[in-house]
């Protein structure tokens, strides 16, 4: 990967398409020939630091898109390939090529023909939930509350022991790990989505609109701190 060496994969690996920064193994977004599609956003959360240095090297964001591509067949067996590493090596290291402070851990939108899915992480921690229905999208914070359909093992204990939840009511994974990251640009998508699909059916023209969005900060120019590098729009046939 990146950083590391991990375990090879038992079985063949997928053919896959994806969109990357040169410097890094992994990728940003891409799909594979099973007709799964995965994308994943920065977000900062109250245990960033993970399990100690999160300056250490280990496995980035990017690499796990990468990872559940060539490993997974289906959406949810691409988060459980996702997940499974995540708990085994950690995620850690400098998410930038010229800037070693810039690090971060990372969510993830993951569909194929039947089902989606959303899987946010802190640390070795996650929680994944399955979109039954409309839209969803994803950006710098964490969005997953009360619907959590899988989660890392010992969740709710570790939660307790961090101090971000106190056993009480339902479970929150937002508001228990949630540092309150730049969450403009995922309201702002969010509205876009609501507006274009009640208009009538969606399109991949629609999304192109809302990709091209500079209002709401979705694209950014190249003279932006952090300008807009890339975009891949995914057509699924539902079969």
């Amino acid at each position: 990967c990146t950083y590391i060496t991990i375990d090879e994969s038992p079985k063949e690996l997928n053919s896959v398409i994806l969109s990357k920064p040169a410097w890094m193994w992994g990728a940003e977004m891409g799909a594979n020939d099973k007709n799964v599609v995965i994308g994943n956003e920065a977000v900062w959360t109250s245990n960033n630091e993970g399990d100690g240095d999160a300056r250490q090297k280990r496995l980035l964001g990017m690499d796990l898109v990468r990872l559940g591509l060539e490993r997974g067949n289906t959406a949810e067996e691409a988060l459980d390939v996702i997940a499974s590493l995540l708990e085994k090596y950690g995620q850690g290291g400098p998410c930038s090529e010229h800037d070693d402070s810039h690090i971060y851990h990372n969510s993830f939108l993951i569909a194929d023909c039947k089902e989606a899915w959303v899987l946010e992480t802190s640390g070795k921690l996650w929680a994944a939930e399955k979109i039954s229905s409309g839209y969803r999208n994803i950006s710098n914070g964490l969005t997953i509350g009360t619907k959590i359909d899988k989660h890392s093992e010992g969740l709710l204990e570790s939660a307790i022991a961090k101090g971000v939840w106190d056993g009480k009511g339902k479970f929150d994974f937002r508001n228990a790990f949630s540092s309150g990251g730049d969450e403009i640009r995922q309201k702002a998508g969010e509205s876009l989505l609501k507006e274009s699909t009640e208009a009538g059916p969606f399109n991949v023209q629609d999304m192109f609109n809302i990709l091209r969005h500079k209002e709401s900060g979705i694209c950014r120019s190249c003279d932006d701190t952090f300008p807009t590098q890339g975009s891949q729009v995914i057509y699924i046939l539902f079969l």
